[in-house]
């Protein structure tokens, strides 16, 4: 985000809080941004940090249209439209620390993380686009994407373009990864297609044939990621999951076909005239799984 971009969002973000908790609770909380910007150390930091579900309980917020469309222009795919008032309070006094200092910087936030709970760890993964020094918070995103809270992994994975923007191909795939294991809904990770990858791929084919020689069902999303490295070396796989007797993991796999350049993947979908029909007029596609 440039400099005008951030300055609309927070002026956007005041007045969604304004609008979403009593007078008094804005009172305190602008009072508590004004210290935090000040301060040296990170006391009212921490205090403020934790006190705020407190002040304005954890109801969901509600946005304007044009709220929304302000919103959206921080990231394609980025939404807060499912962020309680603790959550977007939290995230919103985050963005006041100061940042000259990065050493300061970066233990004020590290701190904060090593001693939040579930809650407050939604909070801070949340935020991670918004941190100054982006680069600095890699190890932390990894870190939460081998969390076991299904809580902390959905503000990481969820309309975050923290993890698309920032991670390393690694970090990145274990996410992907982890999402498909613990049944996220990838439609809502940002840069899902974009950062398709060969590694990726096969690491998911492995990962269906597991599921496979279990008898387990296997999410037709994850075929989704393997479209654009379909070749000789893994097309049986393709074709198993094609002619396969799970409907909805065949219709995962026509729509790999249809966005793959490998001849014979082509040639497989072609032999399904009404499937590819349905490709074609959009009546098929990744967002119905």
């Amino acid at each position: 985000m440039d400099l005008a971009e951030r300055e609309e969002f927070d002026s956007v973000i005041i007045t969604i809080i304004q609008q979403n908790v009593a007078p008094e609770v804005f009172k305190w909380l602008s009072e508590k941004a004004i210290v935090i910007k000040e301060e040296k150390g990170s006391t009212q930091l921490n205090l403020a940090f934790a006190a705020v579900p407190r002040k304005t309980g954890r109801q969901l917020i509600k946005l304007s249209a044009e709220q929304r469309k302000i919103i959206e222009k921080v990231h394609k795919g980025f939404s807060i439209d499912d962020w309680t008032i603790d959550k977007l309070c939290r995230v919103w006094l985050l963005m006041q620390v100061v940042s000259d200092d990065k050493e300061a910087y970066c233990a004020k936030i590290d701190n904060l993380f090593t001693a939040a709970e579930m809650n407050e760890l939604a909070a801070l993964y949340s935020a991670l686009y918004f941190f100054n020094h982006p680069q600095e918070w890699q190890g932390r995103c990894a870190e939460g994407i081998r969390s076991n809270i299904g809580f902390v992994l959905e503000a990481i994975m969820y309309n975050n373009p923290y993890p698309f923007k920032y991670l390393k191909d690694l970090a990145w795939n274990q996410l992907v990864m982890k999402a498909f294991f613990t049944e996220k809904n990838v439609n809502r990770i940002i840069g899902l297609d974009e950062r398709a990858n060969k590694e990726l791929a096969w690491i998911l084919i492995d990962y269906a044939n597991e599921r496979r020689a279990a008898h387990r069902q296997i999410n037709p999303q994850l075929w989704r990621l393997v479209a654009k490295f379909i070749d000789e070396g893994n097309f049986k796989n393709i074709e198993g999951a094609f002619n396969g007797p799970d409907e909805r993991e065949k219709e995962g796999a026509a729509l790999a076909c249809f966005q793959s350049n490998y001849t014979p993947a082509k040639a497989l979908l072609n032999g399904e005239p009404d499937l590819k029909l349905k490709i074609v007029e959009n009546k098929l596609n990744w967002n119905m799984f």
